[in-house]
């Protein structure tokens, strides 16, 4: 197998399935396959923005890459240690039982860091990275705008310090002026922590606004894949075309 060092990320021939539903209880498990044979890399530092309708295979990449799907055939070449996920609906993915401070310390927990100390200070900081200040440590989601739950998921993705997160649809559940808030944000801290995102969207708009490269995805195959400005120049595929033109 050949190792590509400037590369953060490499997906290689990967065809994903899942356990198919209905059959008989003296049959075999069967499975259906709903990424076909998806090869791509990804680099350090750059946003690679994945587009596709509902359906298209995008969501099921992304469980793949993070681990929560092991059925497939390829390859998942990771360089940079385990990605971490920025999740589309915050409110969902807070325990809404706990305070915001004990969201924050669980992946510093899990990570091994048993100074309750150090684990204080790194949530603070990190609350005051995503715009939030000391007090949101002590307040529950239910407390919060959807806004504020985005930051907060967005925190607690980043402070185990991943290099590569994979953004699913986070802008989606946020109104227009939000969601300006939640880009700015994302390419502030991209700058200052040297992250690298995987971008995974069904706004083509958003995409082009946030992304170096974009990856369109269509009925669990990658269609097209290049550079963001060349793309919107001149796409190669008609359904690419689609998507840009509206």
């Amino acid at each position: 197998m050949r190792i590509y060092m400037d590369y953060i990320l490499e997906v290689r021939n990967l065809n994903v399935y899942y356990k198919s539903i209905g059959r008989s209880i003296l049959s075999k498990p069967a499975k259906k396959q709903v990424l076909f044979d998806v090869s791509f890399d990804v680099r350090p530092g750059e946003i690679l923005g994945i587009v596709g309708e509902s359906g298209c295979g995008k969501s099921s990449l992304s469980k793949a890459i993070l681990g929560m799907n092991k059925m497939y055939e390829g390859q998942i070449i990771h360089h940079s240690g385990k990605p971490q996920m920025i999740f589309q609906d915050p409110f969902s993915s807070l325990n809404p039982a706990w305070r915001i401070g004990r969201i924050l310390e669980e992946p510093l927990i899990l990570s091994g860091i048993r100074d309750k100390e150090e684990r204080r200070k790194r949530v603070e900081d990190m609350l005051n990275k995503v715009g939030l200040d000391e007090s949101y440590a002590d307040r529950k989601p239910v407390a919060l705008s959807g806004g504020q739950r985005q930051r907060v998921s967005i925190a607690a993705a980043l402070i185990a310090r991943p290099q590569l997160v994979i953004a699913d649809e986070p802008l989606s559940a946020l109104d227009v002026t939000i969601q300006s808030q939640i880009m700015d944000l994302m390419l502030e801290l991209k700058r200052e922590l040297g992250l690298t995102y995987l971008f995974v969207s069904h706004d083509i708009d958003v995409v082009y606004q946030m992304c170096d490269r974009i990856m369109v995805m269509k009925e669990g195959r990658i269609i097209e894949l290049g550079d963001t400005l060349e793309m919107f120049a001149n796409p190669k595929n008609e359904y690419t075309r689609s998507l840009i033109e509206g």
